[in-house]
């Protein structure tokens, strides 16, 4: 699947497919892409999954007091499902829970980009569109609280009819219908009532991904067919301007605060998302300083304001910068994607999959890292000239062979005083 961009904010839900990693997995990953802001702001996951092995009537849910995985141990959210209990088409039931998988697979996606979180996990059986909307109503919540609804498309038709059957299946997704059957989504049940809400509450939708298991890991002869969605509560998106106009005040405020003792704050919520950025400062043209962050592990804001300060003053190439040179220096603050591997065989797979002006890079190898962003390109178009001056970033000598090497590609949004 094609890697994402950065994003600011974060979905409110998820549509997500449940078949085994090896089919449905690069496909729901591309929706777990969409999460990447919400680390440390979503505490509850509400689930609702069909249930394929258990007859039930109405949404089940588990006694347990946690789920557990490879990844570690997941606490169950007893007071939302103690209030959705409350609600009489909710009943309790560790029987439908047990060996079902349309909410297990989603766990460790979710594990590895929320870190702790409680769980609220609704195995669906007989309801009608109403009863599923009531309890996914009840338990909404704010920007601490995500939708995750599984499902699959169409079953066990041949490659060339399950594409159409599942276009005009995610098509009608797209347009909240709350009529879909078993035949086109596995999850309709869970699919419909939630669509419902979805389309009442003015929900954005966005298809992320969608393919089937012809197009991954099975034959072409009987396929499954799977998709990713995201839908966003309205103003949810921060427009790119408007971030930038943002992130380029807080980059320059920090500075002109050491500078000067000049001190502002600015408050919006998704300055509190985590955020991987690079501040980079220009006089007459040339570098003057550049220095930032690879991994989301604090507040966006503050991960701006930090870096410019380090930019400013702390990069060892250059001087720290003074009052009198100020006024001439220009600010550019680059949004970063979560990194992803690039695997490869050898350098000329590895030249293959780079993409010129698009990719920035990270190289490590020995110990010793590097990193070049995509504005590099610029000044290096050639992918040989610049993988090798990548490693001689990094410290390695020139023979080092990139077989050797780990790399990470991520992608940029900037934003130019």
């Amino acid at each position: 699947m094609e890697q994402s961009g950065p994003r600011l904010g974060f979905p409110k839900a998820l549509i997500v497919p449940h078949a085994g990693y090896i089919y449905s997995g690069p496909v729901a990953a591309r929706a777990y892409d969409e999460l990447g802001a919400a680390r440390g702001i979503v505490r509850r996951v509400v689930m609702l999954g069909p249930v394929h092995r258990v007859p039930v009537r109405g949404l089940a849910v588990p006694t347990d007091e946690a789920f557990a995985t490879p990844l570690g141990r997941i606490e169950i959210d007893r007071a939302a499902l103690q209030a959705a209990r409350r609600l009489p088409q909710v009943v309790a039931s560790d029987a439908a829970h047990l060996r079902e998988h349309a909410l297990e697979v989603r766990l460790p996606f979710l594990q590895r980009q929320l870190g702790e979180f409680a769980l609220a996990p609704f195995a669906v059986g007989m309801a009608s569109v109403e009863e599923v909307a009531e309890v996914i109503d009840s338990l909404w919540g704010g920007p601490e609280t995500l939708i995750v609804i599984s499902t699959d498309l169409s079953h066990y038709h041949s490659y060339a009819e399950a594409r159409q059957i599942d276009g005009q299946t995610l098509a009608r997704i797209s347009d909240f219908a709350t009529d879909l059957d078993h035949e086109e989504a596995c999850g309709a049940t869970p699919l419909n009532g939630f669509l419902s809400v979805a389309r009442r509450r003015n929900l954005g939708i966005r298809l992320l991904a969608a393919c089937n298991s012809g197009d991954t890991a099975g034959g072409k002869g009987q396929v499954v067919g799977y998709s990713s969605f995201a839908l966003y509560e309205p103003g949810s998106d921060v427009g790119s301007e408007e971030a930038g106009k943002t992130l380029l005040g807080i980059a320059r405020a920090a500075i002109e605060s050491r500078l000067f003792g000049a001190a502002s704050t600015v408050d919006a919520s998704w300055l509190r998302q985590a955020g991987a950025t690079f501040v980079t400062l220009s006089k007459e043209g040339e570098l003057r300083g550049c220095i930032g962050s690879l991994e989301a592990a604090r507040p966006l804001g503050a991960d701006v304001a930090e870096n410019a300060l380090a930019a400013a003053f702390r990069d060892p190439r250059f001087p720290p910068v003074t009052r009198e040179e100020w006024p001439g220096v220009r600010v550019e603050v680059s949004l970063l994607s979560a990194p992803k591997p690039i695997r490869f065989a050898d350098e000329a797979d590895l030249l293959s999959q780079i993409r010129v002006g698009e990719d920035g890079l990270i190289l490590e190898c020995d110990g010793r890292r590097g990193t070049f962003l995509p504005q590099v390109w610029q000044s290096i178009p050639r992918k040989v000239t610049f993988l090798r001056e990548l490693v001689r970033k990094a410290g390695l000598s020139a023979d080092t062979r990139l077989a050797r090497c780990k790399v990470w590609r991520y992608r940029v949004t900037k934003w130019t005083e």
